[in-house]
């Protein structure tokens, strides 16, 4: 099973990956980890990264592409799920290309819903304990609301991430997620527009819900 799926931060869509994953026994890649694996292990794709990376500059989809190509086809047959990529228009269309032309079937794209407000609350109303960062805590989300200013899981003490806090950063990211013309909701548009023809299966989601509600919808699409 290969999927794609997309979801602005603050989504969840790293946690529906990792569920996936435990589930279907399927590899969770997300696009940072391409560039570090490549880049960690000296390979010449890697290295024509790096150039760029150290320069500041975005990498060409021409070495992109092949990179995540390459950590596609080495998942053998237990399939992935895709996460953080492609990020436009353009990058959709090369990677559907590339897709094709290795023979790589994508069964399913999944897109998390989600209001920008909402998204934005998420992640900086999100707390960490210093027990154990998997215990959910969000001041703005009720089911899981901290009791007081300790953790609702154990009572340990409550931390913030400076970057959740960092509006300007968390609006920037989302301008591109939420772009429809040029950005990330292009992409997924496009493998939408792809699923009308009936070269794939596109899934909506409303991420409003729980984790557990979220992913049991997930799971009851995926056949």
């Amino acid at each position: 099973m290969n999927i794609l799926i997309f979801g602005p931060n603050g989504s969840g869509k790293g946690t529906q990956g990792a569920l996936l994953m435990e589930k279907y026994g399927i590899a969770h890649i997300e696009s940072g980890a391409i560039f570090r694996k490549h880049i960690g292990g000296g390979t010449e794709l890697g290295m024509k990264a790096k150039a760029y990376i150290d320069k500041g500059e975005l990498v060409p989809d021409d070495i992109t592409i092949p990179m995540v190509l390459d950590i596609l086809k080495n998942q053998g047959d237990s399939g992935w799920l895709l996460d953080g990529f492609p990020r436009n228009m353009e990058q959709a269309r090369k990677l559907d290309e590339a897709l094709k032309a290795e023979g790589m079937k994508l069964d399913y794209v999944v897109e998390i819903l989600l209001p920008r407000s909402t998204a934005r609350d998420r992640i900086m109303g999100r707390r960490l304990c210093v027990n154990n960062n998997n215990h959910p805590n969000n001041i703005f989300i009720e089911a899981i609301k901290p009791n007081g200013d300790v953790c609702r899981v154990c009572g340990g003490e409550l931390k913030t991430r400076a970057d959740d806090q960092d509006e300007a950063a968390i609006n920037k990211r989302h301008d591109i997620y939420y772009d429809e013309v040029n950005g990330t909701l292009a992409a997924a548009y496009y493998f939408k527009a792809l699923a009308e023809k009936g070269e794939t299966c596109y899934i909506a989601l409303d991420g409003s819900g729980s984790i557990t509600a979220i992913r049991e919808e997930l799971l009851s699409k995926l056949q």
